[in-house]
């Protein structure tokens, strides 16, 4: 097959069962994780200019685990309590169920949308259902969720820049010697754009997939080629989408391949 090394720009599982690992395997390719973006949390310094008192708020609503870190961290340099009263909304159960790294899981108090959405039916009617709360919502300054759905409903929320999105950049020395790159965030097609201004897809043969509309949309955005996307509805997660498009291309060159045996014969 064309793809032997897959860069996934994502931190490295922290389990081995990763269905990754079972792609590497059954494929035969090398997967990498490298990621082309990374993390960094505001001071409290810099989060007290946002004049923003988290004690003041009620529940939180929480999109991602960064931002429940950073929620976290800076309630402890702030020595803000929080209380055990607090009641938070997350966007997807994985993130629900990260917050007993630092709290006790309680059903009463934490929420999560199925679909892991933000409109989700099911936590925008937990919401509605607790909107005399005051809400705070940890973001990134990247933050691109549509939070329509909060305003339609006229839910009482604080956006709180909390940490920012910066490039992960590569050094001089590093080999880019990848046949695809899977890409989760525009701001990792910024990354490469950024690392790699004079990039050439096609001259240098990589395949892109990414998961998610506004990482799809920033590669079209970049005049780069997108071989696949993710989620569908056959394949709801990455490893899905990428176990499907190289068994899909193992059978183009395979078919390719026995043609050219056929007419030389």
């Amino acid at each position: 097959m064309s793809i032997k090394k897959i860069l996934v720009s994502q931190p490295r599982p922290t389990t081995q069962k990763s269905p990754y690992y079972d792609i590497a395997e059954k494929h035969n390719v090398e997967i990498v994780f490298r990621q082309f973006i990374k993390i960094e949390g505001l001071t409290a310094k810099e989060f007290r200019q946002s004049k923003i008192n988290i004690s003041d708020y009620t529940a939180v609503i929480f999109s991602a685990r960064h931002a429940v870190d950073n929620f976290f961290r800076l309630c402890e340099e702030l020595r803000v309590s929080v209380p055990d009263t607090m009641k938070y909304f997350c966007k997807t159960e994985s993130v629900a169920h990260y917050l007993q790294k630092y709290i006790v899981y309680r059903k009463r108090k934490i929420f999560f949308a199925p679909s892991g959405k933000l409109d989700d039916p099911q936590l925008v009617q937990a919401i509605i259902k607790n909107k005399e709360e005051k809400f705070l919502y940890p973001i990134s300054d990247v933050h691109k969720d549509n939070v329509s759905v909060l305003d339609e409903n006229n839910i009482p929320y604080t956006k709180a820049v909390m940490y920012r999105t910066v490039s992960n950049d590569f050094t001089p020395d590093e080999p880019f010697d990848y046949d695809m790159l899977l890409f989760f965030s525009p701001a990792g097609i910024d990354s490469l754009k950024k690392n790699f201004p004079d990039f050439d897809q096609s001259k240098e043969q990589k395949y892109i997939g990414t998961f998610g509309a506004p990482a799809a949309k920033a590669v079209e955005d970049a005049g780069l080629r997108l071989d696949f996307a993710a989620p569908t509805p056959e394949a709801l997660s990455m490893p899905a989408a990428l176990d499907a498009f190289l068994t899909k291309l193992e059978q183009v060159e395979g078919t390719a391949s026995s043609e050219v045996s056929e007419e030389q014969e």
